[in-house]
């Protein structure tokens, strides 16, 4: 994210001079450490799995932490030592900023009001208080009203901005960067922390582990969605094979199936199930959150296919459910006509084994980018 302000030459005088060196490894150890040891990652890793951009968005909420550090009460911070030592290099505006950020404290925000590219107000959901509006331009094009965001807010002259480390926080991330803020304050589970700001001071490690440990778990260890169809079944393929009975032939079956009204033919030999109405309300709304697939035709949706093969017809569809509803469907439509089917079951975990045992791959599959197969 392209910013105004310019961390250049303190960021540089805090790596030269040999004590606020060792006390920023500090900060950025509290910050990184946890998550690291707990996913044994390295900070080289990080641009691996999160991206060029995002892990120095981390480190810098660790340097902000750093600037607003005082390791003693009546010690100076590092935002002193360098405005008394270096400040008359610093522009005007870029020496606010950097005073600016010395006093302010991390803290969970609500967006609101957003004019992307200009500006957009934030209330601190931590120490309450009325929406203040920032001048932004980058982040303003991505968020929208009600996101919540980490973020220090910076008071610069007669406006405020946001600090470099912005952390977008899920409901996940907030529900975990609460219940280490209770910790911190030895709180009750259900009480929610009213953290003081000088209490927060001392919180900036919790903000970036909330932010690690809800999202690296599933970067690094991706789970595959819920598969169902469109009536929200889980997927599961059925393979049931109809025998004929003795002495019956396959124009009898045939003429059989004609008379159904939810069979449409596909072929001399094959017949597509459709469904005649849509799914109820609401069903797909009640499975697990994941993806539907299905087969549709010009007739509607697939409920399975139909085929007649020597002396069996088969039938093939992707749920249970809907496997004993053609199964009755079928019985009643047959009669005497065939046996009462062996079925063969397959899972989508064991469907992929065989896809890759086979070494199939399709072309669709190959122009799909690997984050989005995946």
């Amino acid at each position: 994210m392209k910013r105004r302000h310019d961390l250049g030459g303190i960021i540089a005088f805090a790596h030269r001079e040999e004590e606020w060196a060792a006390r920023l490894a500090a900060v950025v150890d509290e910050h990184f450490l946890p998550a690291l040891e707990e996913f044994d990652l390295d900070f080289d890793d990080l641009t691996d799995i999160l991206g060029e951009d995002l892990p120095w968005t981390l480190w810098g909420c660790a340097f902000e932490d750093f600037l607003s550090r005082r390791w003693k009460l009546e010690d100076p911070t590092v935002v002193d030592v360098y405005l008394k030592r270096r400040g008359w290099s610093e522009k005007v505006l870029n020496r606010a900023y950097i005073e600016g950020l010395r006093d302010a404290h991390i803290s969970l925000h609500e967006v609101s009001d957003v004019v992307p590219g200009q500006s957009m107000a934030l209330r601190d959901l931590l120490t309450g208080g009325e929406p203040v509006t920032v001048r932004e331009t980058s982040a303003t094009r991505s968020l929208k009203q009600w996101d919540r965001i980490v973020a220090r807010v910076v008071p610069v002259r007669d406006h405020h901005v946001i600090a470099g480390g912005v952390l977008p926080f899920s409901a996940e991330a907030v529900a975990m960067l609460f219940d280490g803020l209770r910790d911190a304050l030895r709180l009750r589970k259900t009480d929610t922390p009213r953290p003081t700001v000088d209490q927060l001071r001392h919180c900036g490690p919790i903000f970036s582990g909330a932010w690690f440990f809800t999202h690296l778990p599933g970067l690094l260890n991706p789970q595959a969605p819920h598969l169902s169809n469109t009536d929200g079944e889980e997927l599961e393929f059925h393979e049931l094979h109809f025998r004929f009975a003795p002495r019956v032939v396959q124009g009898q079956v045939a003429a059989a199936l004609s008379r159904m009204p939810d069979l449409s033919r596909d072929g001399s030999k094959s017949w597509d199930w459709l469904a005649q109405t849509k799914p109820a309300a609401g069903k797909k709304k009640d499975a697990a959150p994941g993806l539907a697939l299905e087969t549709f035709s010009e007739g509607g949706t697939v409920l399975g296919s139909l085929v007649l093969k020597g002396k069996a017809l088969i039938l093939r569809v992707n749920s249970k459910e809907r496997a004993a509803r053609g199964e009755t469907m079928i019985m009643a439509a047959a009669g005497d006509l065939l046996r009462p089917p062996l079925t063969t079951i397959q899972t989508v975990e064991q469907a992929m084994r065989d896809r890759d045992a086979r070494g199939e791959r399709t072309d669709v599959t190959e122009e799909i980018p690997p984050e989005i197969a995946r």
